[in-house]
């Protein structure tokens, strides 16, 4: 094939390779105006720098992204296949693919936190569903009006460079602009690679904010949530992450439980396991062995994961202001042996105990509902899997973790009906329930999630593993990004600021 200046077919293609540089020039502009979703969904950040590389990563990437589009589609296709007519047509519906799905990776990650991928499939339909049931006739014309609206831009922009091909090709403007935008791609980069060495999280937390960016990894999803602690990410040592920027949120408008009498719950806590099993051993109402109960190997934690139904991250703005449990029913409570929560009114004849037990305490001979286990042995890992004790026996064959957070959520829903009170209150779950196998913890400095037996601890510093929880043994590396997205937000909501 003849491939001349003269060629027809050649002065085509470089006609069509022309006008492809010019059109891929308004997407550009017009991906530009779509990630601006991706960059308000986002917090701001919080340095000079910062806002900077917001700015050059933004212009540079997007205007990466958008030409890639153009090289692996359009390029190629005005080469083999150049005539104009249909060109231009197959152009305008492949971009307008390309922008209606960035602007739905938008909208995902304004609600979700993360991007489209196969692992976050399940609560991706979950948030389309939801949104065409609120509102079925504003969802469904919303959505026909962004595409409608995007092809009617193509296909202007389409015809319109093309006709004035040469008018555009005498302008410098688009040199100015590649320039810029290939300044801002190499500077973005440069950046980057200084933030990563000098521990600039305001930077490096950014990394997944837009499509097929950096990776998120661990350090940066903690980064970006504030559960970064920097000290230890520098020395790379153990060291409990001291405080956070946000404060508990005292939920507001609590439903108390229903007015009734409550049948009575005593729940006894172990320094250790020969207490326990003498304990069990003196006992005429006979407690069923409950397996897989995972909890803090910090006593403390365990302990406040149990009285407030809450992770460790909320205990020191809670234990420092002394603030009472926002569950606390009306017929009370009574905490006993435990010097952190003496503030706590006690009330004698309360329908729930928590008693620091020994061997030879006793429980009321009105207890309805019986609850033992021993405190964790200390370990070098943040959590451990031992077994509780309860007087139900349909709860021996339990197959699936639970943690102290969950026994208290379960006193109150299952024993007392206070279903509405443990969605505002707590974040345990009754374990009677049907649920989806997962939770969360945080102990230690730690952020600890599940999922059946899958259990991942992210240390204050960023590094992170996988472990069996029924084995104990290491597991994959992979890093379930939309998992662990959901758990930091279930982590925070009781976050005030």
């Amino acid at each position: 094939m003849n491939l001349s200046a003269q060629s027809p077919f050649s002065s085509k293609a470089s006609q069509l390779l022309s006008w492809g540089h010019w059109f891929t020039f308004a997407n550009i502009c017009l991906a530009l105006v779509i990630s601006l979703a991706y960059l308000f969904a986002d917090t701001s950040p919080d340095t000079t720098m910062g806002s900077i590389y917001m700015i050059l990563t933004w212009l540079g990437h997007v205007g990466f992204i958008t030409f890639l589009g153009f090289v692996l589609t359009i390029f190629p296709l005005s080469l083999v296949f150049p005539y104009p007519r249909h060109i231009r047509g197959m152009a305008a519906i492949l971009a307008t693919f390309g922008a209606s799905l960035m602007a739905f990776d938008a909208y995902v990650f304004y609600n979700l936190g993360y991007h489209l991928s196969t692992s976050a499939l399940p609560q991706i339909i979950s948030l389309v569903w939801n949104t065409i049931s609120a509102s079925p006739i504003i969802a469904t014309f919303s959505a026909g009006t962004l595409v409608l609206t995007v092809l009617s831009f193509e296909l202007i922009i389409s015809n319109y460079t093309w006709k004035h091909l040469n008018n555009l090709k005498k302008l410098t403007f688009g040199k100015i602009f590649t320039g810029i935008l290939l300044t801002s791609f190499a500077l973005s980069h440069t950046i980057h690679i200084w933030a990563d060495a000098n521990f600039k999280f305001d930077i490096t937390k950014q990394d997944n904010v837009l499509p097929l960016s950096y990776p998120t990894t661990a350090k940066s999803l903690l980064a970006k949530n504030n559960l970064l602690d920097l000290e230890l990410y520098k020395q790379v040592k153990t060291k409990q992450l001291a405080t956070t920027n946000a404060a508990y949120l005292l939920p507001t408008n609590v439903k108390q439980c229903p007015e009734k009498l409550l049948p009575l719950t005593d729940i006894l806590i172990f320094k250790n396991d020969a207490q326990l099993a003498r304990f069990l051993q003196t006992q005429t109402k006979p407690l069923s062995k409950v397996n897989l109960f995972l909890q803090p190997t910090s006593h403390a934690d365990s302990v406040f994961n149990l009285i407030y139904g809450l992770p460790a991250f909320y205990k020191k703005p809670i234990l420092s202001q002394e603030t009472v449990p926002a569950w606390l029913t009306k017929q009370g409570i009574n905490v006993s042996g435990f010097e952190d929560y003496e503030f706590i009114p006690k009330d004698v004849n309360a329908a729930m105990r928590i008693i620091a037990a020994n061997s030879d305490t006793n429980v009321r001979n009105e207890a309805k509902h019986i609850i033992a286990f021993a405190l964790a042995s200390e370990q070098k890992i943040p959590v451990t899997v031992s077994s509780v004790y309860i007087n139900d026996a349909s709860l021996a064959d339990n197959a699936d973790l639970l943690q102290p957070m969950d026994l208290l959520a379960t006193v109150l829903g299952q024993y007392w009906s206070c279903e509405t009170l443990i969605k505002q209150t707590l974040i345990g779950r009754n374990i009677y329930q049907n649920h989806d196998d997962s939770g969360i913890n945080y102990t230690q400095g730690v952020f600890v999630a599940y999922k059946k037996d899958k259990i991942t601890l992210i240390e204050a510093d960023g590094s992170y593993k996988n472990i069996s929880a029924a084995q104990g043994f290491l597991l994959d590396n992979n890093f379930d990004v939309p998992f662990l997205v959901e758990s930091i937000k279930e982590l925070k909501r009781f976050i005030g600021n």
